[in-house]
Parts: C-alpha cells; structure tokens; sequence
C-alpha cells in the first residue's frame, strides 16, 4: 500500500489547496497520508523551502507547488 506525506508549513496557501486535494484522493483511494511542517527539520527546511508544498508518495518526491489531482491518481493506482 502507498502512503503520501504532504511537506509544508503554516500559512502556506498553497499547502492548503494541497491538503484538500490530497485528503480527498486520500479517502476515496484508502491511501494512508500525513502531513509534515519542513519547519520541524532544518534538513526539511533547507531541502525543501522554495518548493513547498512538496507531495511524497513512498518517501519519493512526486510534485511540488501544486497537486495535480489526475497525476496524483494515476501514480496511486499504478
């Protein structure tokens, strides 16, 4: 089973829309998901800052910036 992990951090507008898409192919697929702040590591932080949010999917990089819903499922579903 895949699992998805959302990097972010508060205030991010562009996690928000992030979040919902994600949350939303999350449930209708029963994909586990969690969400990390890249403020919790400066590892994160430095990795990640211009790029936020960024969608993992197995601990590998699939987007950043912006999800795309019909990617996110195809990748899911593969």
């Amino acid at each position: 089973m895949h699992r998805i992990t959302l990097l972010g951090k508060p205030g991010c507008h562009l996690c928000d829309d992030a979040r919902e898409v994600i949350a939303r192919v999350a449930g209708e697929l029963g994909v586990p998901w969690e969400e990390v702040s890249i403020d919790s590591s400066e590892e994160l932080k430095e990795k990640y800052w211009e790029m936020i949010p960024v969608t993992l999917i197995d601990g590998v990089q699939h987007d950043f910036w912006r999800v795309d819903e019909a990617r996110l499922r195809a990748a899911l579903n593969a």
